[in-house]
């Protein structure tokens, strides 16, 4: 197969090995490669090669970006999972696999639809692929504290545990948000201490946050917790792990199309946290774009 890798610098350090290695480990398998760094201010100019598919050795904000460019080009993108959580590879089923199996799988691997929904609001229009929201999700993403605790955690697993500890601690005593709007015109207007709209089972540190988001299904799921429900919120961060099917479910609704007034409060799309704006409307839609992702050996969906 012809290849493009795109891969974060540390990505191959993850499994011990450089990305002279991967494309080692790719040519070994017979596939032709073309390689660039995410880091490289003109990565994008690798993509228009033409290719069978691109593989993406990093994180969840690696494989989003390279998803995001290549939407309605009809290339496939293939995650080499290397990041911290890795919410779209577990999505997917891929986790704790050797990259050489994946490699092998590609030519008769399934092939999954995942949405990429779109966020319009002051500042223009951009993609999501994870999700949005407001609440204790931005007000971890914009605090310098604990993002300096998670760089000095070295492993990947040491900084999703560290990451949960400080959501834990945060959830505690964060301020909700009044926010106004509706969901496919039913109104939600409230205040809340998180409000995500999520096209993933899976978002922040591995949280399995929306276990009946199904891929590619055209809507997303919005979970959300009022200010009135902050136990809730707790019981469900301490105890999902230990029943992560139902018991720790948090209130969701589903839909294709959110509309609500932003007054300045944090908001981040995806892992990218948006400059505060007094006054503007937020809208996103999903159901109109999308990419397909490679997932081999017909594994189902990781739940």
């Amino acid at each position: 197969m012809r290849v493009t890798l795109i891969h974060n610098p540390g990505a191959g350090r993850q499994q011990g090995d450089g990305p002279a290695k991967l494309v080692r480990l790719l040519e070994g398998e017979g596939h032709v490669v073309r390689v660039a760094s995410a880091d490289d201010r003109d990565w994008r100019r690798a993509l228009e090669a033409p290719v069978d598919l691109v593989a993406v050795a990093g994180g969840d904000g690696t494989v989003a970006r390279v998803a995001k460019a290549v939407v309605g080009r009809g290339i496939p993108v293939a995650p080499l999972p290397a990041g911290t959580a890795n919410n779209i590879a577990r999505t997917l089923g891929l986790i704790d696999r050797p990259w050489e199996e994946l490699m092998r799988g590609w030519p008769d691997a399934r092939r999954v639809k995942l949405d990429v929904g779109i966020a319009r609001g002051p500042w223009g229009e951009q993609y999501f692929l994870e999700g949005v929201g407001a609440g204790l999700f931005a007000c971890l993403l914009g605090s310098a504290d604990p993002a300096r605790k998670l760089a000095r955690a070295k492993q990947p697993n040491e900084r999703v545990a560290l990451a949960l500890q400080i959501l834990k601690r945060q959830a505690a005593d964060c301020s909700a948000i009044e926010i106004a709007g509706a969901i496919d015109g039913a109104d939600f207007s409230g205040r809340y201490l998180l409000f995500e709209a999520v096209n993933l089972m899976y978002v922040g540190p591995s949280l399995f946050l929306a276990p009946d988001s199904q891929p590619g299904d055209g809507t997303f799921d919005v979970v959300v917790v009022r200010e009135t429900e902050r136990d809730r919120l707790l019981n469900y961060l301490g105890t999902w792990q230990e029943n992560r099917e139902r018991l720790s479910v948090l209130p969701t609704r589903r839909g294709k199309h959110l509309r609500m007034q932003w007054t300045g409060f944090e908001l981040h799309v995806d892992d990218e946290l948006l400059p505060g704006q007094e006054g503007g409307t937020v809208e996103l839609s999903v159901g109109e774009l999308s990419v397909e992702f490679v997932a081999p050996d017909g594994k189902e969906t990781q739940r």
